[in-house]
């Protein structure tokens, strides 16, 4: 669209100026060449009017961050329409997964611990099967967290399970569990994983282990969310998403052939 304006400044020769684009106008308009009662006309006009009477002068351009913004935004929310949320059965067995290592780990470390004379074997097997004959037994319990070395090997395991979620989840942005079921973790805006935010998601996930006590409510909330989150997820903004597979396109299936 071709715009014209009206320079009163002069008063010999040829007032009318342009050909213009709006964005020339605009710049025009902040630099107080155009004025509010500055006459403007545009193809498709049928007279010439006041520039504050335009529709254009009503819109606010966008500052250069706003446009800067906006196109960001733009380029989120495209990104995002490919997402496909990991919901909570493909969660669960991935967390399975997860526990199963962790297991074969954790019998891994007690037979160091035994080898080294750390820990009996016997005794602790002995009080666990006490324990699992009669699980709501308090004294059942305190039996095997009595047995010398117990409290060592707690301490332990928890480090690893530690490092597996948080070294995992920062470097690949999935566990071996997540990896097997193509699914991984993110930030809100789709960026990758930090340590900072996988140590985040860590220690958020220990509180949605306590609402176990409550039916699991920060698990089960998956079921309702539109983004598939678990209460953790919601602490440490994060999202579990499945991993995108790549598409190719006829040139790229005919270079491969």
């Amino acid at each position: 669209m071709i715009w014209y304006y009206i320079d009163e400044t002069v008063t010999d020769g040829e007032r009318r100026k342009g050909p213009f684009n709006i964005d020339e106008i605009r710049d025009f308009v902040k630099d107080g060449v155009i004025k509010d009662e500055t006459l403007v006309w545009h193809s498709g006009m049928e007279a010439w009017v006041a520039w504050k009477d335009t529709e254009e002068s009503k819109e606010v351009p966008l500052s250069e961050e706003e446009q800067i913004k906006a196109a960001l935004e733009a380029i989120i929310a495209e990104h995002n329409k490919g997402k496909h949320y990991a919901g909570f059965f493909v969660r669960a067995i991935a967390y399975f997964i997860d526990n199963v290592i962790l297991s074969a780990t954790g019998v891994l470390i007690l037979m160091i611990m035994s080898a080294v004379q750390a820990i009996d074997l016997n005794v602790l097997g002995d009080a666990m099967n006490a324990y699992i004959s009669n699980p709501t037994s308090e004294e059942a319990l305190n039996k095997v967290i009595d047995v010398p070395g117990t409290h060592l090997f707690l301490i332990i395991w928890g480090i690893v399970q530690a490092i597996y979620f948080i070294a995992f989840t920062a470097i690949k942005s999935a566990t071996p569990g997540k990896m097997l079921v193509k699914i991984h973790v993110e930030v809100a805006h789709g960026e990758p994983m930090s340590w900072v935010s996988a140590a985040l998601r860590f220690i958020a996930s220990l509180i949605t282990q306590c609402t176990l006590m409550f039916y699991g409510l920060g698990y089960l909330i998956v079921f309702i969310d539109p983004k598939r989150r678990a209460l953790h997820d919601h602490i440490a903004r994060t999202r579990v998403v499945h991993d995108m597979i790549k598409r190719e396109t006829k040139d790229e299936r005919k270079k491969n052939n």
